[in-house]
C-alpha cells in the first residue's frame, strides 16, 4: 500500500476505489475493501485497486488471495501479502539453456541480449 500512498497522497489513493478480490460477489463484481458494523465475509479480505483487479488474470488474483490467507494475519494490524509473487530463478542462479547459446548442425546459434543478461553463467 506504501506504493500507491507515495505516488499521489491520500487523496488519490482514495480515488483509487479499492475492492476485495477475496470475496468474489455473484454477479461477478467485488465488494468495496473494509467492512461496517458486524458484517461477516466468507474470506479474509485481499484489496486492491479496481484498475489492478480487473487487468490480473483469474490465476493471478486466486494466487494474491492464496498468499494473503497464508499470513497469519493477528492482532492489531493486518499482515501484508505481496500482489505478485516474485519470480523464481534455477537453483544454479538462472536460466541456462539452448536459446542463449547452442550448436545445430556445426553452426554456433546464440541470442545475444540473453548473452548479455546471463554473461558470466555460461
Amino acid at each position: 500500500m506504501r506504493a500507491y500512498y507515495s505516488k499521489g497522497g491520500l487523496r488519490e489513493w482514495v480515488k483509487q476505489n479499492w475492492v476485495d478480490i477475496a470475496n468474489k460477489r455473484k454477479d461477478g463484481s467485488y465488494p468495496k475493501c473494509g467492512r461496517s458494523g458486524g458484517e461477516k465475509r466468507k474470506n479474509y479480505p485481499k484489496c486492491v485497486p479496481i484498475a489492478k483487479a480487473r487487468a490480473m488474470s483469474k490465476g493471478q488474483r486466486a494466487g494474491a488471495v492464496r498468499r494473503k490467507q497464508a499470513k497469519a494475519n493477528t492482532g492489531p494490524t493486518p499482515s501484508r501479502a505481496a500482489t505478485f509473487a516474485k519470480r523464481k530463478k534455477a537453483m544454479n542462479g538462472g536460466y541456462i539453456g539452448p536459446a542463449i547459446k547452442s550448436d545445430y548442425a556445426g553452426k554456433i546459434l546464440s541470442n545475444p541480449s540473453y548473452e548479455k543478461y546471463y554473461k558470466g553463467m555460461i
